[in-house]
């Protein structure tokens, strides 16, 4: 199988092509490098590169020659970022993935596997959380990762095009470098391997679903594999964890303490958030393997190597 992987110097991009190369596959990755790494493509010489924007329609045209598979991972991530920057945010979201489609389209790819986001649903009526949930996103982010799934959903409908949204909850793991916009994980672990304070926006009691990244990558290879099945899906383990708790998980997995100090609750930040996975799991057997402290103990051991 030829793959193609947008944002593939990414966070999660990197993790899948990983993989795919594992499983004999024939990839080539599509970044603009903003804020994927090149590095992270280092170890895979064999993968063909090509350094560009979703939103230009030429070299997304290029990528995407005789390829049968498309994850499409590349996005302008976060509710912080796209409410200082909501132009960006929708261009990167909705009109790349608009590219992206058409691109697949017009060369006969068998499937994309988007990826979505839980912040889509917004603040949360329902615990656990199904993915025929009211989608009330409560930020630009949101907004246009719901935007980006009805395309995907839309040209399901109207092409032989099969379209899987994989709708993410709190993704992290190996590769997920700091960055002031990104997850509460890479952050707090920055903080604490600089023995700096750790800050908790609100009293800390809020709830996150957090996911490990090879438990991710394995819901995109399968989704990818399962012939036949487009629809939009819940990734997450299905378990939840105060942020205070994921605090002091984090410092017993680095054998560090810092202090905690607690700021203003964030605009955007939902209060509590469970998935139910049971969707995934029926239509192309997705099943979370990594315990969260077992993963919290991995990544503190890689990024001591990588965020100091």
């Amino acid at each position: 199988m030829h793959a193609l992987v947008t944002g593939g110097a990414g966070f999660i991009g990197s993790n899948i092509v990983k993989h795919l190369l594992a499983e004999g596959h024939r990839v080539t990755v599509l970044d603009n490098l903003l804020s994927g790494y090149r590095q992270n493509l280092d170890p895979f010489p064999q993968v063909e590169f090509l350094e560009g924007d979703v939103r230009d329609a030429v070299i997304v045209e290029r990528a995407m020659q005789g390829v049968e598979v498309v994850f499409h991972l590349a996005a302008s991530v976060g509710n912080k970022r796209s409410i200082e920057h909501p132009l960006e945010d929708s261009e990167i979201n909705v009109l790349g993935t608009l590219r992206v489609l058409e691109a697949a389209r017009r060369n006969g790819v068998r499937k994309v596997v988007f990826s979505s986001s839980a912040g889509i649903f917004g603040e949360l009526k329902t615990i656990p959380i199904r993915e025929d949930h009211p989608v009330e996103p409560d930020s630009p982010y949101g907004a246009s990762k719901l935007g980006a799934e009805k395309l995907c959903l839309a040209y399901a409908k109207l092409y032989p095009l099969e379209c899987v949204c994989l709708r993410y909850f709190n993704v992290y793991g190996e590769n997920q470098r700091y960055d002031a916009y990104g997850n509460v994980i890479p952050i707090f672990a920055h903080k604490i391997l600089q023995g700096e304070p750790i800050t908790i926006f609100g009293d800390g009691e809020q709830t996150r679903d957090f996911v490990n990244v090879r438990d991710v990558v394995q819901a995109n290879y399968k989704a990818a594999m399962a012939r036949g099945v487009s629809g939009a899906f819940n990734i997450a383990s299905g378990t939840r964890i105060t942020i205070n708790r994921l605090a002091e998980w984090m410092c017993e997995a680095s054998h560090g303490l810092v202090p905690i100090q607690h700021g203003s609750p964030r605009p955007g930040d939902v209060r509590h958030s469970l998935a139910d996975i049971s969707a995934a799991s029926l239509a192309f057997g997705f099943a979370p393997t990594v315990d969260l402290r077992e993963g919290l103990a991995d990544y503190m051991t890689w990024a001591k190597g990588a965020l100091v």
